[in-house]
């Protein structure tokens, strides 16, 4: 490793190797003998590395992003010292000669050469926000898990519930449920609990609800019944914790919404995974590019062996896609137009990803310059693809031996 020299950018450097009980360091510099030395993880021992770093006036740090091991040495060190947190992939050493000192130091050695790129770490109020977020994300695919399991009870049991009814959870649906859950087994008695425009149904939903309804059944129904309400009650509490967080976030929440597809939701989950601050993306290319919103780049003698998006941000990439789909539906708009020109030749989900993109470029220029969205004027382009259809439809007549004049 020392037979290869690179220019020194960085004075004085640490590299890291962390792992879940401890860091390996290495410091290098200007007028430093080099010194590699393990510390646990516990605070203590990470104040004592601090304290280490700070005696030999340390001013950069680069660590791999190793799982979640990284985030209490980044809280404990980011204010005293500038950190990179590191891709793995992108500081891999010379294979067969792995060692933990030897990784800190190679580590050390690319930092005080300039050679590394540190990761996006959005400030703590935004991490704090995206932890909430993803939080509720799972909250909400617990709560749509359990309704699938008190589905598969239902369906055990014989009771079509969902055969007649549009919504199982829904009022009618709930009252049903609940009285199932008591004990009620008569169908004439169960299907006048129905609410609505649903006691037109009356003889279906009484034969939909002529089942074979056990102690098993009840239990099981009233267990994931208790499950279901405590995960509700958490998602309101997370909710509440949201809009807390959101409150400094007002302006650029509103902003966000103007574009077609963008609900409160999805603006929520760009500013908790993208901040406020695109001052950290030189351009949208490189915003689109972290988030894995746009095509990859696999060119080798000239040939392009695939375009497969990266695996970027799947928070992100989801809530994108989402929006997308919404924005598809959205009349008259250009994302729409640009949706359904796309379907034709790169299929659904190639289009719901290209859309998504489009969707995220219109953030970045919005968050970069607090302006509402402004509807792209696509006449011009639009004009374009009528014509090249009409040639092409006129082409395809003549080759099927059609003889049409146009005036």
């Amino acid at each position: 490793m020392d037979q290869i020299s690179f220019p020194q950018i960085v004075d004085r450097g640490c590299g890291l190797d962390v792992h879940k009980e401890t860091i390996v360091a290495t410091i290098r510099g200007s007028g430093l003998e080099e010194e590699t030395r393990t510390f646990g993880t516990f605070t203590e021992d990470l104040e004592l590395f601090r304290d280490w770093l700070k005696d030999h006036s340390v001013t950069h740090i680069a660590m791999e992003s190793t799982g979640v091991y990284w985030k209490p040495v980044f809280n404990i060190l980011e204010k005293h010292f500038e950190i990179l947190l590191v891709n793995a992939r992108h500081i891999k050493y010379v294979p067969g000669h792995k060692t933990d000192k030897k990784d800190s130091a190679w580590i050390a050695k690319l930092l005080l050469s300039g050679l590394l790129k540190g990761s996006f770490i959005p400030p703590q109020s935004n991490r704090e926000l995206r932890d909430l977020y993803r939080y509720k994300r799972k909250l909400v695919s617990q709560t749509v898990a359990e309704r699938n399991r008190l589905q598969k009870i239902l369906e055990d049991a014989n009771i079509k519930l969902a055969s007649v009814v549009s919504d199982v959870f829904g009022v009618s649906g709930q009252a049903i449920i609940n009285a199932l859950i008591e004990g009620e087994k008569d169908p004439v008695t169960l299907a006048s609990l129905a609410k609505g425009s649903l006691r037109k149904k009356q003889p279906q939903l009484q034969a939909a609800l002529r089942g074979n309804l056990t102690a098993h059944h009840q239990f099981m129904l009233k267990t994931i019944r208790k499950s279901l309400s405590n995960i509700e009650e958490i998602i309101v509490d997370v909710d509440n914790q949201i809009e807390q967080y959101l409150q400094q976030f007002r302006q650029e929440v509103e902003l966000l919404q103007t574009i077609p597809g963008v609900a409160r939701e999805t603006a929520t989950c760009l500013i908790a995974e993208v901040g406020t601050d695109m001052s950290v993306f030189p351009d949208q290319k490189h915003l689109s590019s972290w988030a894995g919103m746009c095509p990859g780049n696999n060119e080798s003698a000239g040939k392009k062996k695939s375009e497969r998006t990266t695996k970027g941000n799947k928070t992100l990439k989801t809530a994108l896609t989402e929006a997308a789909w919404a924005a598809s539906h959205h009349k008259d708009c250009y994302l729409q137009r640009k949706y359904y020109s796309l379907i034709g030749r790169r299929g659904k989900k190639r289009a719901l990803i290209a859309v998504g993109h489009k969707i995220l470029c219109a953030a970045y220029f919005i968050l970069k310059y607090k302006t509402p969205y402004q509807e792209p004027n696509d006449t011009e382009l639009a004009e374009k693809r009528k014509q090249a259809l009409i040639r092409r439809s006129i082409q395809r007549l003549h080759e099927l031996g059609v003889d049409l004049r146009l005036n």
